[in-house]
């Protein structure tokens, strides 16, 4: 397998490939207000197998559009959503984020939780602007600076991997220069990164590796995920996903 089909395998079988939480998740939805709405259509991009996809689907009235280019994980969401007698309000879609379908002013909201670094933070919130209704929603989490100062190995390690790493403040400042009101703001907290996603991914470890006889190339996969674990127990003061909650501006 190539290193895209191996990294596949190692996070399909997580309940969530980024970290995130289902009390985040409902935080974000009720700064966003979009609770009292009716008949909403939300596009949630890059959705993995649908954690955060699930929640959007039991908290609104809502069609919801489950944007993802891998097509096993999508499959694991319409099995999960099947079980959750939520598969009437979920409808898979098998696409690049950068090369999405939807009509203008098509969708209530874009919902994207750990996934927008794919295609950058600015480039995304850019040009899903004109998908979004007047006055729909934007929520999206992203690799953020927690302080203005942080560890020089630290900067270079995130910055190299991820030019649209900033602080809070200035990716408001993006949002508002491609026509957004921001609407609210917070950081995941640790348990989102350790329990929810770096601890079960660590789990994984050892089957991912004898299903793939221990091949080179899945042991380089290991090993960069458990140094990035490690920057995260080293670092984890000075960095975390925000999550940015805004609306699009009236022209």
């Amino acid at each position: 397998m190539d290193d895209l089909a191996l990294l596949a395998d190692l996070h399909l079988g997580g309940a969530r490939q980024g970290p995130g939480g289902p009390d985040e998740t409902r935080r974000a939805i009720e700064l966003s207000n979009l609770a009292q709405g009716k008949n909403l259509k939300i596009a949630d991009i890059g959705c993995g197998t649908g954690a955060s996809t699930l929640i959007l689907a039991q908290t609104l009235d809502a069609d919801i559009i489950a944007v993802d280019f891998l097509t096993d994980f999508l499959d694991r969401l319409d099995a999960a959503a099947r079980d959750a007698g939520l598969r009437g309000r979920i409808r898979p879609l098998a696409a690049s984020m950068d090369a999405l379908s939807f009509e203008n002013q098509s969708l209530d909201a874009i919902w994207s939780e750990g996934a927008i670094y794919n295609i950058g933070f600015e480039t995304g919130v850019r040009g899903w602007r004109r998908l979004l209704k007047p006055g729909g929603v934007l929520a999206v989490s992203d690799l953020t600076w927690l302080t203005g100062d942080r560890p020089a190995e630290l900067e270079r390690r995130w910055t190299e991997q991820y030019a649209d790493v900033a602080t809070a403040a200035e990716k408001m400042a993006v949002l508002e220069a491609n026509g957004y009101s921001p609407i609210g703001y917070f950081p995941l907290p640790d348990h989102c990164w350790l329990d929810n996603y770096y601890r079960p991914l660590q789990a994984r470890f050892g089957d991912f590796l004898a299903r793939n006889d221990g091949a080179a190339a899945a042991r380089a996969i290991v090993d960069a995920e458990q140094d990035e674990i490690a920057l995260y127990e080293r670092y984890g003061a000075f960095f975390s996903y925000g999550f940015y909650v805004a609306r699009k501006a009236d022209p």
